[in-house]
């Protein structure tokens, strides 16, 4: 017999999904709630947007049966700082190339976002999912173009990060062959 097929990866941002910003929307009209850092975990030092952080999302995440990826710029400090207050173990983290003339180019160009690239280089044909708050149809467009694999580019409205909507988009991706 040969080996499973490996779990799609799934792609996750910081800022936006995880912590809320840009103003509270409909929802939140009295702001943002603020949640306490980990027992045992001292918060003196670290960013004190953490506080926006719900420590359940880290459970939710990791209940997809995907492969968790880090796909932001606060590149190792999410293993430092982010995955601790989810629960989370360290996770692997997408390093970021420097972009090329050609790459910027295509940016200005099409609106591609300077992820998406990376993102599906790293997927290497494994279906993945990419939570993100800065996903256009120009990322998605240029995605089916070019990964074979499956793929959702799912955008989380920043104002409320991750909600159980969201996580209902995930698991119905996930759950169709």
């Amino acid at each position: 017999m040969g080996d499973p097929s490996p779990l799609p990866l799934l792609f996750l941002d910081v800022d936006g999904p995880l912590i809320p910003f840009g103003g509270p929307s409909t929802p939140r009209p009295g702001g943002y709630p603020t949640y306490l850092p980990p027992a045992g975990r001292p918060d003196e030092g670290m960013n004190p947007l953490l506080a926006r952080i719900d420590p359940r999302l880290g459970p939710r995440l990791a209940a997809t049966g995907c492969e968790l990826v880090w796909a932001t710029t606060w590149m190792d400090d999410a293993n430092a700082y982010v995955a601790p207050w989810l629960g989370l173990p360290d996770l692997p983290v997408v390093l970021w190339p420097d972009e090329t003339d050609e790459d910027v180019a295509e940016r200005e160009r099409t609106g591609l976002h300077w992820k998406t690239r990376p993102l599906v280089a790293r997927a290497a044909g494994r279906p993945f999912v990419w939570v993100d708050d800065e996903i256009t149809g120009a990322d998605r467009a240029w995605v089916a173009a070019h990964h074979p694999g499956r793929a959702l580019l799912h955008r989380v409205d920043p104002r409320d990060g991750l909600t159980d909507a969201d996580f209902e988009t995930l698991t119905e991706w996930l759950d169709t062959p």
